[in-house]
């Protein structure tokens, strides 16, 4: 337990100081002290963070399914523009100053410029003078006539109040890039002009991969030869959807949208292969009804991922059920050409119900192909072990929002798309939703149609 806390101290210290860190870098360095702007951005940096933790554990809280839905979109949009926020602020301390010289050699070649002032005629000088004013530029100044004498006048004092005064206490060298009543320094032009484009590179970042996921999946096509495949099941396709996470966020609408799409593919069979919701048969029973009208010859099967173990397993089980899919817990059928196996995924351990491999495929003819489906990727290597020769897999979105997608790549087998172990080929969908922020960058969504492709054809 005092690890557990430990890891909860260090995350929420983390939280905190990235958001300290936003604060001040877009908030304080940007705007006036007092300013209405300061405030409204101070209330902001502390409210948003607050809605993205509401949205995080809203659910396991017991918290009524509406406001969970309140809290989700701007709680976990906002841990989506924080991280891509804060990437372009970093990257952006390397610019600021290249910036700040760039527009000093600016303010300099026009402070030389103004001081190239011609010299007057002999005839001119008794009624003009060139006098120093407001960092090194010149303005011409009239004499009167001198007398025999008469020592001259002194030029006027430089007023410290002109923003174009040297005496700018922010040093900015008369360099005004706003014009306004007060002048902008050049240390505030600069920490707007980052911020700004921080900004704008966060939320296109964040819109774009949001219209990503909203837009649906796309469909990839992969082919996967099988040595032991019978001839008659050559060219059989299997369309793979995982990860849809229908929750707070992605609702009916979002399952429809997938249903669309894999029924526009007319597989042969349907796998879904885990993680298909966040949230309790009660909440989201509704929105997986257009599961019921996926059409293909040999029916749609379904496999549990760890998400269905934080939403209640047993239920969802038999929901699927009810809505036509066949649920495999450590079972499997017998197609015609090979066989489908599906474990149960390993977060069902702690419940005493994790994948059984044995039970699965222990007493099947070897002689036959055979098909597993397993949420995660990282039971490739029992599945050797037992003679698979494709596992059809999801869990790990690509990574979902880069560069998260190195460590998802550190902690699985197979980060996305095919590859092979031993005589095992394992396949590995991006998914077809998203958790957690409703957002992909670097990890298009898809359904992935699996044609088996017979060596004996």
């Amino acid at each position: 337990m005092p690890v557990v806390l430990l890891v909860i101290v260090l995350v929420l210290a983390l939280f905190g100081g990235v958001h300290w860190y936003v604060w001040r870098r877009l908030v304080r360095d940007t705007t006036m002290p007092g300013s209405a702007v300061r405030h409204i951005g101070t209330v902001a940096v502390v409210l948003l963070p607050l809605l993205s933790v509401g949205a995080m554990t809203s659910g396991r809280a017991g918290v009524p399914f509406w406001l969970q839905q309140v809290l989700a979109w701007p709680g976990y949009l906002w841990l989506a523009v924080l991280l891509y926020l804060t990437l372009a602020l970093v990257v952006a301390e390397g610019v600021r100053p290249l910036l700040r010289r760039w527009l000093a050699h600016r303010a300099d070649m026009g402070s030389a410029d103004a001081g190239r002032v011609a010299l007057p005629t002999a005839a001119e000088a008794p009624s003009v003078a060139v006098v120093a004013h407001g960092g090194g530029a010149s303005v011409a100044a009239p004499l009167e006539p001198l007398d025999a004498g008469t020592a001259p006048k002194t030029p006027p004092a430089a007023d410290p109040t002109d923003p174009a005064d040297p005496a700018d206490p922010a040093g900015s060298s008369g360099f005004s890039p706003f014009p306004s009543s007060g002048g902008v320094t050049r240390r505030l032009f600069v920490a707007r002009v980052a911020g700004g484009a921080a900004a704008a590179v966060a939320a296109g970042t964040v819109g774009y991969g949001t219209y990503g996921v909203l837009r649906g999946p796309r469909v990839k096509r992969v082919t996967v030869p099988l040595a032991k495949l019978a001839r008659g099941a050559h060219g059989y396709r299997i369309a793979v959807v995982s990860d849809v996470h229908l929750g707070p966020v992605l609702g009916r609408a979002h399952a429809q949208r997938i249903v669309d799409t894999i029924n526009a593919t007319q597989p042969d069979l349907v796998a879904v292969v885990g993680d298909l919701v966040d949230g309790s048969v009660a909440d989201l029973g509704r929105a997986a009804e257009p599961l019921a009208q996926i059409e293909a010859p040999d029916g749609a099967f379904f496999v549990t991922g760890n998400h269905e173990y934080f939403s209640g397993a047993d239920a969802w089980v038999d929901h699927v059920r009810e809505l036509g899919l066949t649920p495999l817990r450590n079972d499997r059928v017998e197609l015609a050409g090979f066989d489908l196996a599906g474990v149960d995924d390993v977060a069902g351990e702690s419940e005493g119900k994790g994948p059984d491999f044995v039970r699965a495929l222990g007493d099947r003819d070897r002689s036959r192909a055979s098909v597993l489906l397993a949420h995660q990727p990282v039971v490739i290597h029992d599945a050797v072990r037992h003679g698979v020769d494709l596992q059809l897999s999801g869990h790990t979105h690509g990574g979902q929002l880069w560069p998260g997608n190195l460590i998802a790549d550190a902690a699985n087998p197979t980060l996305a798309g095919l590859e092979r172990y031993g005589d095992t080929q394992l396949y590995v969908s991006r998914g077809a939703g998203a958790w957690g922020p409703p957002v992909r960058v670097g990890a298009p969504s898809d359904i992935t149609v699996v044609e088996l492709a017979s060596r004996q054809a």
